[in-house]
């Protein structure tokens, strides 16, 4: 399928899916009509997947194993002309002893972009740093917040939006009013997104232009409905990074409202225990947690202990369903985050926040 393609492709441990979707709708926009093959289902498009007669190829270039036969990352056999590498965390402890092993594979990715490809690289990121120092054939192009970004021409985004190249204003970057992309990561995916479809001949005002058009990604901070004055989200955010970022946009959107974090720890990451010791600290921000810890390794309510009395873990989803339930008054913000179904723990909240006393 890849084959004579211009394959964009997006690496990362975070917001891969995000920022392939803004990076197809962006092409999509332009004319450009490109096919796409993305882990979440962007809503500009209803479908995860498209096969197009286009040269452009986007794909979410992820880093877990090709087949039981093949223990490289899958991107390895992408060739990508443009690949974007948004950040570099531990993750799929299932797969990789450490972060260096992931490092390596990452390494063999920037290797097989050729000498007129183009690496979109996030500035900020240590690790990235690292493996672009292992060396690179293709050209860099790196972007970030203005604070962090790195050496050359640099792409970076001001707080109010503002687009910059090299320093050069290029516009400023503006979500839907009834569809936001919240928090600072967001701003980084697209401005990433920005910088890869420029390689493709994308003007930097026709992906803004885009990129106000831009619906979002199911399951990444998807409104599920409101009942009682309460409003249920879902988000995909399964790694303490992910869940403190999530937390962090929705905090900026809703203010001092409360917001009630329903985890389901699901990833094999997760379920091995690998990021417990972070659990915490990543749900600080949160008004109160409730944990779903069944069928884990390790103890949610010892990993919880530091929240006190505002974090709960349970092993029975319709305990934990009640408690919400009971707990949520108007004008809270239900925020569900869980890589799986969650047992349809959504609708049953909103059911459940339906029938709750006003």
């Amino acid at each position: 399928m890849l084959r004579d393609k211009w394959v964009l492709a997006v690496a990362g441990t975070h917001g891969k899916s995000t920022t392939s979707s803004m990076l197809a709708w962006i092409l999509e926009h332009a004319g450009l009509a490109p096919g796409f093959l993305i882990g979440g289902v962007p809503a500009n498009f209803g479908v995860s997947a498209r096969r197009s007669a286009s040269s452009f190829f986007v794909v979410e270039a992820d880093e877990y194993d090709t087949a039981f036969f093949d223990k490289r990352s899958k991107f390895v056999h992408y060739r990508p002309s443009t690949a974007i590498l948004n950040n570099l965390e531990y993750d799929h402890a299932d797969i990789f002893p450490d972060l260096a092993a992931i490092e390596t594979q990452f390494h063999h990715l920037v290797r097989t972009v050729p000498r007129n490809g183009r690496l979109i690289v996030n500035g900020g990121d240590a690790a990235l740093a690292r493996v672009v120092a292992r060396g690179v054939w293709s050209e860099i192009e790196r972007f970030g917040l203005a604070e962090v970004a790195g050496t050359g021409p640099g792409w970076t985004i001001a707080v109010d939006g503002t687009i910059l190249l090299g320093g050069a204003p290029q516009g400023v970057l503006r979500w839907p009013a009834d569809a936001p992309q919240l928090g600072v990561h967001n701003r980084m995916n697209a401005l990433a997104a920005i910088a890869a479809a420029r390689h493709a001949g994308v003007a930097v005002a026709g992906s803004l232009a885009a990129l106000a058009a831009f619906r979002g990604v199911a399951r990444r901070m998807e409104v599920r409905g409101r009942a009682g004055g309460v409003t249920v989200y879902d988000d995909f955010a399964h790694h303490p990074t992910a869940i403190a970022t999530t937390i962090e946009g929705l905090r900026r959107a809703v203010g001092a409202a409360r917001i009630l974090a329903v985890l389901e720890p699901r990833s094999n990451t997760m379920k091995l225990g690998a990021m417990k010791d972070r659990l915490a600290t990543s749900l600080a921000s949160a008004d109160r947690t409730y944990c779903y810890g069944a069928n884990l390794g390790w103890d949610a309510g010892a990993a919880l202990a530091p929240l006190r009395e505002r974090a709960h873990a349970y092993d029975d989803l319709a305990a934990l369903v009640a408690d919400v339930a009971r707990d949520a008054r108007a004008g809270d913000h239900v925020l569900v985050m869980s890589n799986g179904g969650f047992g349809g723990v959504h609708d049953r909240l909103l059911e459940a926040l339906g029938r709750a006393p006003g």
